[in-house]
């Protein structure tokens, strides 16, 4: 039986969403994965971006509330920002819960190549997380 994870952003529009995109690629297998939001927006298109770089492509993907899953059993849940920690709402069951904050790449300024490098920055970060926490999967 997969296990459950769920990566919770505030816009749900960068962080969790190359999250979800990441460890459903390496560990799909393994894992049934979802991202979500505590304030929903869109998908970021840089992120679509950097993640095709490395042969993802959630350009699929929409952005979801947390709301949808709050009556969900998960066995992680995961927070990419520290807005989403303090506001994550209570999961049923055993959910392990993580924190791993990344700076929101949606802020970044400069030319495009500048932004590119922080969402770059950040789902490096990301998939370095992933494959330290879930090694032993």
């Amino acid at each position: 039986m997969k296990k459950k994870v769920l990566f919770l952003c505030t816009e749900n529009s960068c962080r969790s969403q190359m999250a979800e995109g990441i460890l459903r690629h390496l560990m799909g297998d393994k894992f049934e994965v979802f991202s979500a939001g505590t304030r929903p927006s869109v998908v970021n298109p840089m992120a679509i971006k950097v993640m095709a770089e490395i042969g993802i492509d959630i350009s699929g993907h929409r952005s979801k509330s947390v709301e949808e899953f709050q009556w969900k059993n998960f066995d992680f849940v995961i927070t990419t920002c520290d807005a989403a920690r303090e506001t994550c709402p209570v999961f049923p069951g055993k959910a392990r819960r993580l924190h791993w904050s990344f700076n929101d790449p949606a802020e970044a300024r400069g030319s495009e190549n500048e932004i590119l490098s922080a969402f770059r920055k950040v789902r490096d970060g990301i998939k370095q997380r992933i494959q330290e926490e879930f090694s032993q999967y």
